[in-house]
């Protein structure tokens, strides 16, 4: 593996600043290409998974958190409020609350359930200075975020479908995860106490432990029960992965949760007319952005896949009088989607510019011959070789193998 905060900053991937503080990275276009295409991936995996995107602000009062429980139990990892008026704003630790509110701006009926909403969004963790390190464990973050709203009944298999999306993921980014953990609560632990880490009662969250192995033990998973590691909410699931350094972290979660729908109220009319209580299944497939391409980095050094590769396409002239053909070719190939550029003549001989665009998945070198009869040659990043042939049947070749359906369909 690499270490992703030295081959990221070399690859011009990403950066930070003092001046812009710890723990708080910037993307430069590299990586920001990368983290789109990822992005875009996991827009189109829940689209079709039947989510439904929505957006919330990153403040919210006070209030919220104290009725969340977040400010009670999860004080001490969020920033500080900051006074506006009468009222007090925090930078938010999670976006679930907001979700509630979402869902409790409506009346819903159980033909709604289950109701699934998505959210790429900013939380923000008041992290200790030495606790930082590069993309792993930052103070702003983007989270693929989920919350799905449905009844009892439903929780084990919306709960089954997430991991299934979050294994798909992995084999889709080419990482894979170390173990998978059933964060529950401390063996002494108190429910429902003030002063307790968790908040419910014992038989909720029983019932929300049992039915999460469940769903390991189904799937055939081997996982680990890990006492004391469990949401103040409610116990999970947690994907660990290693980095560079042999340590371990969560990337994806699944979470069961009774004590919001009650804190906020939350209710759909059920087919006996009746008012129930929802479940809440909170989801992260690959959990904060940042994390997920620290890892990327890690694994791949830069030799992304081609779905997510800043550049999927090079385009070598070899030399000036090749270069129009060469405009043409990386214009046709903007128009397919994929990410293009040209290593022009003066650049550098061919075999240098070879070299130096190495990490691109494919690059198209255009010689006389290739320019005067308008066909392309392909060399891929691993050293196999295309025949000639016409300029937009290639580019229709690549743009093909250049998205995430080639990898889900084995191509």
């Amino acid at each position: 593996m690499y270490d992703h905060r030295k081959i990221g900053r070399e690859l011009g991937l990403f950066d930070s600043d003092p001046l812009i503080g710890a723990g708080l990275p910037y993307w430069l276009p590299a990586g920001a290409a990368v983290r789109r295409a990822l992005e875009s991936y996991i827009s189109e995996v829940e689209r079709r998974a039947g989510y439904q995107q929505v957006y919330s602000p990153v403040l919210a009062k006070r209030e919220l958190y104290e009725i969340s429980g977040h400010w009670a139990k999860y004080h001490d990892d969020m920033y500080p409020p900051m006074d506006m008026g009468a009222e007090q704003l925090i930078l938010r630790p999670s976006i679930c609350p907001h979700h509630a509110l979402m869902y409790r701006s409506r009346s819903h009926s159980y033909r709604e359930l289950p109701l699934r909403y998505s959210e790429l969004g900013g939380q923000y963790r008041a992290e200790l200075s030495g606790a930082i390190g590069g993309l792993s464990r930052v103070r702003a973050m983007q989270l693929n975020d989920a919350h799905i709203f449905c009844r009892l009944d439903q929780v084990a298999s919306e709960a089954a479908a997430a991991l299934a999306l979050i294994n798909q993921a992995y084999a889709d980014m080419g990482i894979s995860a170390s173990r998978y953990v059933l964060a529950l609560p401390a063996e002494d632990a108190r429910f429902g106490d003030p002063s307790s880490k968790y908040v419910g009662d014992a038989a909720s969250w029983a019932q929300a432990a049992s039915l999460l192995r469940d769903v390991l033990e189904a799937a055939g998973i081997d996982y680990e029960e890990v006492p004391g590691d469990a949401a103040f909410y409610g116990p999970k699931i947690d994907i660990q992965l290693e980095d560079s350094a042999g340590r371990e972290f969560s990337l994806s979660t699944i979470q069961i949760d009774f004590h919001q729908p009650a804190a906020f109220g939350l209710e759909y009319i059920g087919a006996d007319g009746n008012k129930h209580r929802p479940v809440m299944v909170h989801r992260a497939i690959v959990g904060s952005i940042e994390r997920a391409m620290a890892q990327l980095i890690e694994v791949h050094g830069g030799a992304f896949p081609a779905w997510l590769a800043p550049v999927q396409l090079v385009v070598l002239p070899i030399s000036d009088d090749e270069e129009k053909r060469a405009v043409e070719v990386a214009r046709r190939a903007v128009d397919r989607g994929l990410r293009v550029e040209i290593a022009h003549a003066d650049e550098g001989s061919l075999g240098a510019r070879i070299r130096e665009n190495r990490l691109a998945p494919y690059q198209a070198v255009i010689g006389a011959r290739e320019d005067a009869a308008g066909l392309l040659a392909i060399r891929e990043r691993d050293g196999g070789r295309w025949d000639p042939e016409a300029i937009g049947e290639v580019l229709d070749r690549i743009a093909e193998l250049s998205s995430p359906a080639a990898v889900r369909s084995g191509e």
